[in-house]
């Protein structure tokens, strides 16, 4: 029996340890194994079976993207003005051999790649060019990053500047010039308004006057010739009743009725003074008289 029992021991160790050896990586996974201390292979996604006691897996790197989010730093502007700046990398790892041994501490040799290129990168350019030059800034960081870490294994994609704060005392002093250039801007637009409604209210005064004039002249136009229409009506009426009373061939009589009547009326007027001929009859006749030379 002892025999038996030391043989189903040593088979279950057996089987533990070949279990034990029997790996499967993930996907998007990469594992580093070394042989007696020594690089051996890469172990891509699938089922893979090591030495025992031999072989050794070392290091289990992901192959997705990763973020690395970097911490503020002060950074001096060409204009000696200091500001804080902080950043974040963007990056895969397309090497896992030269990411295990390439480099000690990979992420941490990123950060302080990043952190010097921000610096020399800022520190060429103003601070009124920092603040605008965002996306400049950004890929001039990924082209150095991205050289730079060939040789570790890591591709970085792209790098971004999160924040760029200047001093308390330049926001202030940006503050108040935003103030005033906004203050500037509501000043031009009220002015500019006000420039408008006096020349549209001007315009509209210009007009009203110019059609009131225009009123007034067909009005004037309008009373003259409804003047020169009653004057021509009378004068056509006088016209037409001289005719007449031409036609009716009046007698002496009838001409010294309208003698006395016109008489009558002088005397209705405002003369002070009425000369009447001694013979009304004979200034009849001579009525006639004119009248028959008028022939």
């Amino acid at each position: 029996m002892g025999p038996i029992i030391a043989i189903a021991v040593i088979a279950l160790i057996a089987l533990i340890v070949i279990i034990r050896c029997i790996n499967i990586v993930p996907q998007a996974n990469a594992w580093i194994v070394e042989r007696l201390g020594k690089y051996h292979e890469t172990w891509n996604a699938g089922l893979h079976l090591k030495v025992p006691f031999i072989d050794k897996v070392v290091k289990k790197i992901s192959l997705k993207e990763q973020v690395a989010d970097f911490e503020p730093q002060p950074v001096i502007t060409m204009d000696n003005v200091t500001i804080s700046a902080d950043s974040v990398a963007y990056f895969y790892i397309f090497d896992p051999k030269a990411f295990a041994y390439g480099v000690e501490r990979p992420i941490a040799a990123l950060e302080n790649l990043c952190s010097s290129s921000l610096r020399a990168i800022i520190g060429s350019l103003t601070l009124d060019e920092t603040l605008t030059s965002r996306d400049q800034i950004n890929g001039k960081m990924t082209t150095v990053l991205d050289e730079a870490t060939d040789k570790w294994g890591i591709k970085v994609t792209r790098v971004e500047v999160k924040n760029i704060e200047p001093p308390k005392s330049i926001r202030d002093a940006m503050e108040k010039q935003m103030k005033a250039e906004r203050e500037k801007r509501e000043a031009i637009l009220t002015a500019e308004g006000k420039k408008q409604s006096e020349i549209t209210l001007a315009e509209g005064e210009k007009e009203a006057a110019i059609l009131r004039a225009e009123a007034a002249k067909q009005k004037k136009i309008k009373e003259a010739e409804g003047e020169a229409e009653a004057l021509l009506a009378v004068q056509k009426a006088k016209a037409e009743a001289i005719r007449l009373i031409n036609e009716a061939k009046p007698s002496n009589e009838y001409l010294t009725i309208k003698s006395f009547e016109a008489a009558e009326n002088m005397a209705n007027g405002q003369a002070t003074k009425i000369v009447v001929p001694s013979d009304i009859a004979n200034l009849a006749g001579t009525i006639a008289a004119m009248k028959e030379a008028a022939k």
